[in-house]
């Protein structure tokens, strides 16, 4: 199977060709485990290379017939990167409360896309002007928090939305916020993500098929 290469990244220690196939090893034995109505096996930090022992942000994006069929993850966590997107991947394909659960006869037309995200790093947010003139459009992903609100957009993002004006802008609207009416409390963290993305359909059918059914 062709694999996309893995997408530039601007974090100090990207994860390398090798260590990416292992993590969408993971990520579809969970998958797998799921289509047969069981929980994922989460692999601990004895059974991980160091690379995927960090505890590293990341998402896993599930689309099938080119749609998306699932998202989850996390932008910061103690656990470790192996352990977590085990966790999202099954949790994107079978608990994602926006989307249809993932079904055995989707596998034939499923991709998988993991994200691996950088560290937080905070950015001037006293205006509109300090927060676009500090992003990078197509580069960098966006969390924005004043009080209890608060919302991310991943770098993906981008793909749709070219113009850093309504890239903020839409991801306001997401967190409850509008521009017109700027928080005195904002906080604006950047990051990247390194994109790891694989047609999957065969290995996940596979993992189902050879996987014992013991829990």
């Amino acid at each position: 199977m062709e694999r996309s290469p893995l997408s530039e990244s601007r974090t100090e220690q990207p994860i390398n060709e090798t260590t990416g196939e292992l993590l969408l090893q993971i990520a579809d034995r969970s998958i797998a485990r799921g289509l047969d109505n069981r929980h994922p096996s989460i692999p601990g930090p004895a059974h991980l290379p160091a690379d995927l022992q960090r505890p590293l942000g990341s998402f896993v994006t599930l689309k099938v017939r080119g749609e998306l069929n699932g998202c989850i993850g996390s932008i910061e966590t103690d656990e470790p990167l192996g352990s977590s997107v085990a966790r999202h991947a099954w949790s994107a394909a079978f608990s994602d409360p926006r989307l249809p659960q993932l079904r055995l006869a989707d596998c034939e037309h499923l991709e998988v896309e993991i994200s691996i995200l950088s560290t937080l790093a905070p950015i001037p947010a006293d205006s509109p002007d300090d927060l676009l003139d500090s992003l990078r459009p197509g580069v960098d992903g966006l969390l924005i928090a004043a009080g209890r609100q608060q919302a991310v957009f991943l770098p993906a993002v981008w793909e749709q939305i070219a113009s850093a004006e309504m890239f903020v802008t839409h991801l306001f609207s997401k967190a409850g916020l509008a521009m017109s009416s700027w928080p005195a409390d904002l906080q604006a963290f950047v990051f990247t993500a390194q994109k790891i993305r694989s047609d999957t359909q065969d290995r996940v059918l596979s993992e189902q098929q050879e996987s014992p059914r013991t829990r």
